[in-house]
C-alpha cells in the first residue's frame, strides 16, 4: 500500500462514545492555521468541543527559545475566545516536567472517563515523527490520532508506519483541510522583522504581542 489518503468523512469511534478533540501545542504564537485544523477536524470527525491544549515544557524544543508559558496560554484563550466549541486546558502547563503527549493523555482519560473517546490532533509533520515520540504505542493506545494535512509537507505513509507500529492499525486518520501555510516561527520572525501579522492570526493576538513586546528579538 502507498501513502494513505485523507478520509473524507468521521473517524471510526466506539458506538455511543463521546468524543472528544484534543489539540497540542507550543502555541507560539497561535494563528489561524491552527484555528482552521480545529474547526475542520471538529466538522469531519463530529467533535462538539476541541481542547486546546498549551504544552508547558515541550520536548521537541528543549534547545530552542520558548515564550513564557503564561503568555502562550493568554494568547491562546484570545485566539479561541470566539468559538464555543474550543475550550482551553491547562492540563500540561499545571503540572511539572516535560509535557509527553502519552502523560497528557493519560491525565485526560482519567479526568473525562473511559466513556469519552480521545481525538488527538497534529499536523503532518508530527505524524512523520510519530515513531520517535515518547512512548508511541502508549500514546496510540489512549487516542485515536488525527493528522492534518499542511500544503508544504507530503502525506504520510500510514500503511508504513502501521507495520513498524501495528497497535496502531485502524487508530491513524488522515484528514484534509484548506490550505493556509502559515507557522509560528514564520509569525516571529515578521514581529522580528516589523511586519505585519494582519489576516495571520486573531487580531486579539497580534494586539497582545504589541502590547508585550513578544518576538521583537526573533527566535
Amino acid at each position: 500500500m502507498g501513502v494513505s489518503e485523507p478520509v473524507p468523512g468521521p473517524a471510526p469511534g466506539a458506538g455511543g462514545r463521546e468524543r472528544l478533540g484534543v489539540f497540542g501545542g507550543t502555541f507560539d504564537p497561535p494563528h489561524y492555521g491552527h484555528l482552521v485544523a480545529a474547526e475542520e477536524a471538529a466538522e469531519q470527525l463530529g467533535l462538539p468541543r476541541v481542547l486546546f491544549v498549551p504544552t508547558g515544557q515541550p520536548p521537541h524544543k528543549r534547545d530552542e527559545p520558548v515564550t513564557p508559558v503564561h503568555h502562550r496560554v493568554r494568547m491562546t484563550e484570545l485566539a479561541i475566545a470566539d468559538n464555543p466549541r474550543f475550550v482551553l486546558s491547562r492540563v500540561d502547563v499545571d503540572r511539572p516536567g516535560v509535557s509527553y503527549t502519552a502523560d497528557t493523555l493519560a491525565l485526560l482519560r482519567a479526568a473525562y472517563g473511559p466513556d469519552t473517546e480521545l481525538y488527538f490532533i497534529c499536523g503532518m509533520d508530527m505524524l512523520a515523527s510519530f515513531l520517535t515520540w515518547h512512548e508511541p504505542a502508549r500514546v496510540i493506545a489512549q487516542c485515536q490520532l488525527v493528522a492534518v494535512t499542511r500544503p508544504s509537507y507530503p502525506l504520510v505513509d500510514v500503511a508504513a508506519l502501521e507495520r513498524a507500529l501495528p497497535a496502531a492499525r485502524g487508530r491513524i486518520h488522515v484528514l484534509r483541510v484548506p490550505g493556509i501555510d502559515i507557522s509560528s516561527t514564520e509569525l516571529a520572525e515578521r514581529v522580528a522583522a516589523g511586519r505585519s501579522l494582519r489576516y495571520l492570526t486573531p487580531p486579539a493576538v497580534a494586539a497582545y504581542i504589541r502590547e508585550h513586546g513578544l518576538y521583537r528579538t526573533g527566535r
